[in-house]
């Protein structure tokens, strides 16, 4: 069963819509008008053209953030991913750890960002829950309520090198250097941090779980479920992807399938300032990518007969 480990009132999150500038040698965002809920901010996030990907002027509907988050664990490194089912499109998607920018945030967004890591990407251990930390500042615990969180052995965030490009809150420019796009399909400008996380050494037996909230009624719920871990890892190997995707268990690395799998729109194009698709087939950016999956072999007899074994001890307990 899956485990309810908060309840939030939607109505109490505000953000603003966006006046936002562009030319080929960076882009500035701005809010406008007056606070939105939810339900409103939704209401706005409609497809919308632009004639020119590289110089604009345009109003929009949001500031999104996301993390391309590298994770460091047993001397190797891995991007995490997140399966999340998006309600206002109707799809599944893999995607980077993300979320909406709070107006009182919208200067500040890598602060959002820190917080969707401390909310989605939960590390566990035999002993509790890790908490974390961005170089000196500790994250916030938002589940402490319901689970319990060792007090000592934090994993550690730190920035990586940004884009190229600056981008500018008014006249104040993020000094991360996130990359920024604006996606046409819901008239969002979307940021997206580099960061890495390094899980101390004398962690042992990790899993790994991701935690989002979904809107039921008039709602929003977190809930952990054991059973669908739903984090996901893609190796590295001198710092670009494998075609491989995993799940983490006990210090265990299960295969995951990538049967009709598709990823966000993140991992789609981007011409100029951006990108025009909802989300991309996974062997379609393989192929952007220049990467091959292995194709992994039958299961032998007695995998299957292990296998089936599991799922009945598993029934029986």
């Amino acid at each position: 069963m899956p485990r309810t480990l908060i309840r939030k009132n939607p109505s109490n999150f505000k953000t603003l819509p966006l006046h936002v500038e562009a030319t080929a040698e960076g882009l500035t965002y701005q809010s406008i008008g007056v606070p939105l809920n939810f339900a409103q901010t939704l209401q706005r996030r409609k497809a919308i053209q632009l004639p020119d990907a590289q110089r604009f002027v345009a109003e929009l509907a949001n500031l999104g953030v996301s993390v391309r988050l590298t994770l460091h664990w047993q001397g190797r490194d891995y991007w995490v991913l997140v399966r999340q089912r998006r309600q206002d499109r109707g799809d599944v998607v893999l995607k980077l750890i993300s979320g909406y920018v709070p107006a009182q945030e919208l200067n500040l967004p890598l602060h959002t960002a820190i917080q969707e890591v401390a909310e989605e990407c939960l590390l566990e251990t035999p002993e509790g829950w890790l908490g974390g930390r961005f170089n000196d500042t500790w994250l916030p615990a938002p589940y402490a309520a319901a689970l319990h969180y060792r007090e000592t052995l934090p994993f550690v965030l730190t920035p990586q090198s940004g884009a190229a490009r600056p981008v500018h809150c008014g006249n104040l420019m993020l000094l991360e250097r996130p990359r920024a796009y604006v996606h046409l399909p819901t008239a969002s400008l979307q940021l997206i941090y580099d960061l890495r996380l390094q899980v101390p050494r004398e962690a042992k037996s990790l899993s790994l779980f991701h935690v989002d909230e979904r809107l039921e009624g008039e709602q929003l719920v977190a809930r952990l479920n054991r059973k669908r871990p739903d984090l996901y890892l893609m190796p590295l190997k001198d710092g670009q992807p494998l075609a491989e995707l995993y799940t983490l268990k006990k210090d265990q690395l299960l295969p995951a399938s990538t049967r009709g799998l598709w990823l966000a729109e993140s991992f789609a194009q981007q011409e100029g300032w951006v990108v025009r698709d909802e989300r991309v087939r996974w062997r379609d950016w393989l192929k952007q990518q220049g990467l091959v999956e292995r194709k992994r072999e039958p299961a032998s007899h007695l995998e299957r007969f292990s296998a089936k074994a599991k799922k009945l001890l598993a029934r029986v307990l």
